[in-house]
């Protein structure tokens, strides 16, 4: 391990979201925040120097995505990290991963069309959906006995409805952690054929994959191109989402020109940020190591995590996740309520750690703790949400 993420960064007065403004969530100030999915480790030594590089030219005009050193960083990065072939001509830019699902969504169905997604879900899918005028359409995970698994009689009854117009995929899956497995992906590709519906998949949280498992991007498992897309980006795995900057992969022509003629002249918003579009070139063509670096540190963590609660919280449970930099922790076993637990966490741990409530009402009996920080600000957050929870039991 040589990328020094035990390394401490203080991030206070930098307008970051998750440290400078914890009180718009969580109500006060003065947390130690694990909420919002950013890391606190600095971006790759390459990406720095990179963006150094940029800076000292002095000059920040108007930036073009389409061409070939963006895109065939991601070409390549696809086919080194997952053996997946992407087409150049597939590949779209987009300011944010949200944005891109939420005009995709626009551009493949109408007001009052359902759109399916699996709960517990990613809460941005719950405001794109219902500001895009959308109905919701819940195919609960199934939980047992600490892993999840897809309800597909459930879902295929949720794809037959006659509205029913995307799946929206989380792939990996957040907050479970989930990497869905080749023969589950198989089925809700055959589903979602069967019944006409188009998948959009967020696959942000690709590159972190713990060991003994896969990521196989939808276009892989797809039966018809035309019936798939790809919303993703750099960002979460390289930790640069304040440089701005997403991609897109469309391999449908028709809805590609749509996508791109609401980017461009609807919405004006196709030239990139140049800082983003160097972090991602860079980070595709030479941060390999760091990733792997990432992963098995993010592992350890999670390791600490699981050895804690088995000593201190035996009543909390974490089962490992196969991806993410998340841990989806069970508090099923509580004698408390979820509204008492994020009280106590607040006021009395001094902790923000999300509630699995944000992330619908299938998350109501967990807690969402943002991992991607060094480990003693993992145990510093352990033992606040141990104060917490002692707190409970003696009042």
């Amino acid at each position: 391990m040589t990328q020094g993420f035990d390394k401490v960064v203080n991030r206070k007065g930098t307008f970051c979201t998750q440290w400078d403004y914890i009180e718009d969530r969580f109500g006060e100030k003065d947390l130690l925040p694990f909420s919002i999915s950013d890391m606190d480790f600095p971006t790759p030594k390459e990406i720095l120097q990179a963006l150094e590089s940029r800076l000292q030219h002095g000059v920040f005009g108007y930036t073009r995505w389409n061409h070939e050193q963006f895109k065939d960083a991601i070409r390549n990065w696809y086919q080194k990290r997952f053996s997946s072939t992407v087409k150049e001509e597939w590949i779209v830019y987009s300011p944010s991963v949200i944005y891109s699902i939420s005009k995709m969504i626009e551009i493949l169905s109408e007001e009052a069309d359902h759109i399916v997604i699996q709960t517990p879900a990613y809460d941005a899918f719950y405001k794109t959906i219902k500001d895009n005028m959308r109905i919701i359409s819940r195919n609960e995970l199934i939980y047992h006995e600490g892993i999840y698994s897809i309800d597909f009689t459930d879902l295929e009854e949720k794809l037959a409805h006659p509205k029913s117009k995307v799946l929206l995929l989380c792939s990996p899956h957040n907050p479970t952690g989930r990497v869905w497995k080749k023969e589950e992906l198989e089925k809700i590709v055959h589903l979602c054929n069967q019944y006409d519906v188009f998948i959009i998949s967020d696959e942000i949280h690709m590159d972190v994959i713990h060991e003994g498992n896969t990521h196989i991007p939808i276009t892989d498992a797809a039966l018809n191109l035309d019936k798939v897309c790809i919303c993703t980006s750099a960002s979460k795995t390289f930790n640069t989402p304040g440089l701005g900057g997403s991609y897109s992969l469309i391999p449908n022509e028709k809805l590609r020109e749509a996508f791109l003629l609401t980017l461009k002249n609807k919405d004006g918003l196709s030239s990139a940020s140049i800082f983003g579009t160097l972090a991602t070139i860079t980070a595709y063509n030479e941060c390999e190591v760091w990733v792997d670096d990432l992963v098995e540190y993010i592992d350890g963590n999670l390791q600490t995590i699981q050895a804690y609660l088995e000593e201190h919280l035996p009543d909390l449970q974490l089962t490992m996740p196969e991806s993410t930099y998340l841990a989806w922790i069970d508090v099923s076993q509580l004698p408390f309520s979820s509204e008492q637990l994020q009280y106590a966490l607040v006021h009395h741990g001094k902790v923000a750690i999300m509630s699995g409530e944000t992330y619908g009402e299938a998350g109501k009996s967990f807690i969402r703790m943002n991992i991607g920080c060094p480990q003693s600000k993992v145990i510093e957050g352990l033992q606040r949400l141990n104060k917490a929870i002692k707190y409970l039991e003696e009042h």
